[in-house]
């Protein structure tokens, strides 16, 4: 029986000019925003403030997670142009902190970490003092892609773990929780002066005890900084909720995580990935 959403995740959707001034520039542009194609609970609120997650490699992701909303099926060609219009959006909307993510690429032989360098490279020719966070795939563990990505010198590396390690099998039956430990720590060892940042969903059917062996295992691979947020079934096609966390409880999961000695933490129902990203990074007073 579908659980019906509590309280606190029931909210008033901003609108207005800004709204609608990022949206139609998005849209003119030809780009993708994983806010639209994930339906992250956050998308009005961002732009309403003029700041979006450009979604680079296309809409079509060559794998099939169970939680994601992101259409999965035969990937585009790659669009030589697209950095350049991800920079020219980024200069319009007049961003200081930009997230790039994409689509997992297991199609292309460097699953696209050019690209992702190329995207980042063109930004800051674009954007004077611009902050670049980079949520890559895990490129199925190749660490040669990971360095061309680290190469280009984004601000801030993040990889989502996303679930514990039980889960995967049902979450993320195309990914492997070590090879993304892997990644977090390889990123953290090759370039130790970029943050490396990961994230989890809660409400899967995880145990407390199996949530909080992850976080720890996510500090013991390098990484810094963390998000938990509430996992919101996109459709009835996708995995249901199994609990709701509350407020408290997600307060209460910020805490340890600062214990177990993440430095930046956001913890709370609407959180996502790129979800106040430049607070977070440490970029911002």
């Amino acid at each position: 029986m579908k659980q019906a959403k509590p309280s606190w995740l029931k909210r008033k959707l901003p609108t207005g000019p800004e709204y609608e001034k990022v949206r139609h520039l998005l849209a003119s542009s030809k780009l993708h925003t994983v806010c639209q194609e994930a339906k992250c609970p956050n998308m009005w609120e961002c732009f309403s403030k003029r700041t979006s997650t450009f979604m680079i490699l296309g809409r079509q992701c060559t794998r099939n997670c169970r939680f994601c909303n992101v259409t999965s099926d035969i990937p585009e060609t790659l669009d030589p142009t697209e950095p350049l219009r991800v920079a020219k959006a980024a200069k319009d909307l007049g961003l200081k902190y930009v997230v790039v993510t994409s689509v997992t690429r297991d199609d292309l032989q460097d699953g696209g970490s050019a690209h992702f360098a190329e995207t980042i490279q063109a930004i800051r020719k674009a954007v004077d003092g611009v902050g670049i966070e980079v949520l890559i795939p895990d490129f199925q563990g190749d660490e040669a892609a990971l360095i061309t990505v680290l190469s280009a010198q984004p601000d801030v590396l993040n990889h989502n773990i996303e679930t514990v390690p039980s889960l995967y099998a049902t979450v993320r039956p195309e990914a492997i929780y070590q090879r993304s430990l892997d990644l977090l720590k390889r990123a953290s060892q090759i370039a130790p002066h970029i943050p490396v940042k990961s994230g989890i969903m809660v409400g899967l059917g995880e145990t407390h005890d199996q949530l909080i062996q992850t976080m720890k295992d996510i500090h013991a691979h390098g990484c810094s900084i963390l998000t938990l947020g509430q996992y919101l079934q996109p459709s009835r096609h996708h995995l249901p909720v199994t609990e709701y966390y509350t407020p408290e409880t997600f307060d209460s999961l910020k805490e340890t995580a600062l214990k177990i000695g993440f430095a930046n933490v956001a913890s709370a129902p609407f959180v996502r990935s790129s979800y106040q990203a430049e607070s977070l990074s440490g970029r911002c007073c």
